[in-house]
């Protein structure tokens, strides 16, 4: 599994959108209805929808966000076979970072619930990808803190 990063790519290309987001200082995570492990949310760009929507409309879905900054951070792609990509060609998603202020009632969906951590959790759905997309949003924060 390898994970990249792109400053941009062609706008088709992108089909995933990965929000790593904070509320109060702490990590946001979901948890899946039907696995024990905890994911950032995110998922699957729908036909004409443009990516940040994509990214807004998941985010709601998957935390109840109300109030919320995003900001695009870059383009990451990823090459192997995963839960989303049979394939294991390289494919293409655009990674924000929010900051959460507000959370409404939680969507009914997949996600069982929102989990804050102070610490990242050991537990990861996916484990060779997400970190990696955590690590480029630590980045982004620092940097823009100094």
């Amino acid at each position: 599994m390898e994970v990249k990063f792109y400053k941009g790519v062609e706008d088709s290309l992108l089909k995933f959108a990965v929000i790593v987001a904070r509320h109060n200082g702490k990590w946001v995570f979901c948890k899946h209805r039907e696995r024990s492990t905890y994911e950032v949310p995110g998922g699957r760009r729908e036909e004409n929808e443009l990516i940040l929507d994509t990214a807004k409309r998941e985010l709601f879905e998957e935390t109840g966000a109300c109030e919320y900054a995003i900001k695009p951070i870059c383009v990451y792609s990823v090459i192997g076979k995963t839960r989303v990509n049979n394939s294991g060609q390289e494919s293409y998603g655009m990674l924000y970072y929010s900051d959460i202020k507000t959370f409404g009632k939680l969507p009914k969906s997949e996600i069982e619930k929102v989990c804050l951590f102070e610490n990242l959790p050991t537990k990861w759905t996916y484990p060779l990808i997400q970190p990696k997309l955590i690590d480029k949003v630590k980045n982004y924060i620092l940097c823009s803190i100094s």
